[in-house]
């Protein structure tokens, strides 16, 4: 039996000896492309091409892809473990055409590699065609069946509707028709009893889609309408874990050695044995056995998913990308919890298993294996810590559930309060045979994400294009100005503001890339100037933005970048470098870059690290760096073949794809090499000074730091200067300015103990005093009252001194403080179990609407504050009516 690595290499040589160059994986992760946030399939890195916007440094190319689909058009995440074949990251292996061949030998190729190299059993298999669509005008894809002809019978040829064999990438992009390779996994008393024919693209487990091969002719445009490509292509993908299966003859994807690894990896770890034999078609019921045996697939698959896109630098967080991260890991936290009985971080243990087994293959999470286990580690504790009490408040939610359906205001207070994304809501409601009202739900994330959509969201129409197969290039790291020619436009609404992106044939604006913050500048157009607000990448093209169109758009375009920001944006790209190279010597080589900002104002530093930087080292830092400078050492760039740039040691960043040839960035050669495509300094020495400002955690393993540099620098430390004559000017100017202001921080210290103490002694005469003021009603003591004191927190003392004087008890105790209510809520233990009373609870269903505010707590003690302080007596007249 062949293994998947052997799997996988025959590919390649196959694909190679039909002269294709094997290419590198891209990034899972997506940049420059505001279309996606995941790479979904093996053409995402090629779009450029496939558009015209580039052309391809080779006209056929092979790979494997790493490939995410959880979101969008493209989402199994809710299939995964629950069957045997979903999966959230995969290997897409692809061969591709750039305007090379087309249908006859993509389909000829794809039928001899399975048949004859892979030895499938030509009976097991079934194609299909693009049986056309009359909605879109679009005709039956005769050649493609008319290759299949020469090669396979013609009742194993099947035709297929515009949902399955007309492929897609988004809502606009390339797109085309394709033919889909499907094989029969059934045994033979199966397959004898029904045709595989009947069964393809019918969700059948055992008669499954193996290969496609997409025939792109067409581009999707943003009024739905499909115009010609500039060339046919192709775009064929088969995936990998599906082609293990078949090839070592297992009925599942998880029972190939592509997953038994970590599985056995999870037994250990658990003590507890994946039954493959426990699928959704093996039946017995969704019972503990089956959810075990999900739970298995689940961690098996998603710790991929995880560890792949940490490796490529995008950390898990609540917005964009990052979430959909979090959102797996927590799938998988709550999998690992509820069915495997475990208690403990455990899917960081699992690090190790994957960068081992794919360390030929996508070597950057072995080389960051410690980093992106701490990191998974870290955030499985977070999420640990607040599951148990989740899980508890959506068995709650479930107990009080009428009509089968989970408001969709429960669903967000567990996603808001409780860290649950919707789709675990949704897993856990299906698992009791509920619903959640996801309307409602979506509603409520509505009112708290609308201010931010308006700020974010983006409609851009399709473009206009003046000048066909215009190329457009970068000429900015030598020139601040070029005369130019606009090749297309656009026009774009933004916060209902409208705006339009120019492309240029050629043009001297740096776009925003590589954490460098794009150009800004001004477009001459026959003396008529528009200016260039910003420019950015979109894929590969350099697009600028401007506020008007000028009047004629067609002529001659004089472009010139803003040279005074660019200068200042340099000095600091090229302190990132010096910073970086610092970071290294003094808290280790372990340190990578995890992000960067640089501007004209400052520059951001985000890099793997582990704990607080102490002052010393963070003035280690800044010595080394401000050494650099005042060595002035030339900055060399240099254009050289990626392997040989790397051993010279230039530092590759993680999730960054680089072409053959690199730009190589020389600030003294055994100190700091780096590839980088930003704009630099000649030397060191225009730097003037450097000054870190800050130095803060922003993520699980990830510190941030940021400084400034030159005439930023200077003015920064002037600030600082000024304060601190200030601060001596307030003292009288002491001899010893340190000594005084520790001599001041004492006495107020001493101070505040001594207010303590007295509030302290108010606080025992205003207790007396309620405790004189206590009635029975219904068998319970109750206190209600407005008292005077200073702060909130005095309540919460009150409520606390008043049970060691009280029996079965209940006390409502109020303040105005500053034009503002606050309220204090203490129940006894014994009141609360005997009358079902929650002083959370009261908190916020009865006191906060009254007060206008919000709080909360526990059963027996819970807090408010709030807008009206109006309302303190019917706070006090509401408590009461509920004994």
């Amino acid at each position: 039996m062949m293994t998947s690595a052997e799997i996988r290499q025959l590919f390649m040589d196959f694909f190679r000896n039909k002269g294709h160059e094997i290419v590198p994986s891209a990034p899972i992760v997506v940049k420059n492309d505001p279309t996606l946030l995941f790479t979904n399939a093996g053409m995402n890195q090629f779009k450029d091409y496939f558009l015209g916007n580039k052309k391809a440094p080779f006209p056929r190319v092979a790979d494997t892809q790493k490939c995410l689909r959880v979101s969008g058009k493209h989402n199994d995440l809710e299939e995964v473990g629950v069957d045997t074949y979903h999966h959230t990251m995969f290997e897409m292996l692809g061969n591709w055409s750039f305007g090379d061949y087309f249908k006859k030998e993509a389909i000829a190729w794809s039928w001899e590699l399975l048949t004859e190299v892979y030895k499938i059993p030509k009976d097991r298999l079934y194609v299909t065609y693009f049986q056309g669509d009359t909605a879109e005008n679009l005709p039956k894809d005769e050649e493609a069946f008319t290759e299949w002809a020469k090669l396979v019978p013609a009742e194993r040829i099947l035709p297929g509707n515009k949902k399955d064999n007309f492929w897609e990438m988004g809502d606009t992009g390339p797109c085309g028709p394709c033919s889909e390779i499907h094989v029969d996994c059934r045994t033979d008393e199966e397959r004898s009893q029904q045709s595989g024919a009947e069964l393809v693209n019918k969700d059948h487990a055992q008669v499954i889609e193996i290969w496609n091969n997409v025939l792109m002719q067409f581009n999707r445009k943003k009024d739905s309408s499909l115009e010609p490509l500039p060339a046919k292509h192709v775009d064929t993908g088969m995936g990998f874990e599906r082609l293990v299966r078949v090839l070592q003859g297992k009925q599942s994807n998880y029972d190939s050695d592509v997953f038994t690894g970590t599985i056995a990896a999870i037994e250990t770890i658990t003590k507890k044995k994946y039954d493959s034999n426990t699928t959704p078609s093996t039946g017995g019921g969704k019972g503990e056995a089956w959810h075990q045996a999900v739970a298995f697939r689940v961690l098996a698959d998603h710790i991929r998913a995880i560890s792949f896109t940490i490796a490529d630098s995008q950390l898990p967080s609540n917005t964009g990308a990052g979430y959909v991260i979090r959102r797996i890991l927590r799938r998988a936290v709550r999998y690992y919890y509820t069915y495997l009985d475990y208690k403990q971080p455990l899917l960081h243990q699992l690090v190790p298993v994957l960068s081992t087994q794919f360390q030929t293959v996508f070597p950057e999470l072995q080389q960051q294996q410690d980093f992106v286990a701490k990191v998974i580690k870290e955030e499985e504790e977070a999420f640990l810590r607040t599951l148990e009490k989740g899980l508890k408040k959506i068995d709650e939610i479930i107990g009080s559930t009428k009509n089968k359906i989970i408001n969709g205001s429960a669903a967000f207070e567990l996603y808001d309060t409780y860290g649950f994304p919707i789709d675990l809501t949704r897993l856990i409601a299906r698992e009791n045979n509920l619903e959640v009202d996801e309307k409602e739900f979506e509603a409520e994330m509505k009112q708290q994400k609308d201010r931010a959509r308006a700020a974010t969201a983006i409609s851009a129409e399709d473009w206009v294009v003046l000048r066909e197969n215009g190329s457009t290039s970068f000429i900015g790291y030598n020139n601040t100005q070029a005369e130019a020619k606009v090749i297309k436009y656009r026009k774009v609404t933004a916060k209902g503001k409208t705006s339009f992106q120019l492309v240029l044939n050629t043009t001297p604006f740096y776009a925003e890339s590589g954490g460098q913050v794009g150009d800004t500048g001004t477009l001459f157009f026959e003396g008529e100037e528009v200016a260039v607000i910003d420019t950015k990448k979109e894929n590969d093209l350099i697009i600028h933005f401007v506020e008007k169109l000028p009047i004629n758009i067609t002529g001659i375009v004089d472009a010139r970048i803003n040279t005074s920001r660019r200068s200042r944006t340099a000095v600091h790209h090229s302190a990132t470098h010096l910073l970086h190279a610092a970071l290294r010597k003094v808290l280790g080589t372990h340190v990578a870059q995890k992000g960067s900002l640089v501007n004209d104002e400052y520059l951001r530093f985000d890099f793997s690290h582990f704990a607080k930087m102490t002052t010393d080292e963070i003035a280690k830092v800044e010595a080394i760096v401000n050494e650099k400078i005042r060595a002035n050492i030339p900055v060399v760039i240099k254009e050289l073949p990626k392997e040989e740039a790397l051993k010279l040691g230039a530092m590759a960043l993680f999730g960054e794809k680089y072409g053959d040839v690199v730009r190589v960035v020389i600030m003294d050669p055994a100190y700091s090499v780096e590839l980088c495509g930003g704009t630099h300094v000649g030397a060191t020495g225009e730097l003037g000074l450097f000054k870190i400002k800050h130095e803060t955690a922003v993520a699980a393993g990830v510190r941030r730091i940021e400084a400034l540099c030159g005439l930023a620098a200077e003015q920064y430390i002037n600030e600082q200067l000024s304060h601190l004559q200030q601060v001596k000017e307030e003292l009288k100017s002491p001899a010893d300015l340190l000594k005084a202001v520790q001599n001041l921080a004492a006495d107020n210290n001493d101070l505040k103990k001594k207010l303590e103490h007295l509030e302290n002694r108010i606080l025992v005469g205003v207790r007396n005093e309620l405790l004189h003021k206590d009635e029975i009603i219904n068998g319970v003591t109750f206190v209600g009252d407005i008292v005077e004191v200073g702060n909130a927190d005095a309540l919460k003392k009150l409520c606390f001194d008043m049970k060691n004087h009280l029996n079965d008890h209940v006390v409502v105790l109020c303040a105005n403080i500053g034009g503002k209510p606050f309220v204090a809520v203490g129940i006894a233990d014994t009141v609360a179990a005997a009358r079902s009373l929650d002083a959370g609870k009261i908190i916020k269903e009865h006191i906060a609407p009254l007060i206008k505010g919000g709080g909360g707590g526990q059963k027996t003690l819970a807090t408010a504050g709030g807008q009206d302080a109006g309302k303190l007596q019917e706070v006090i007249n509401k408590v009461k009516s509920l004994l």
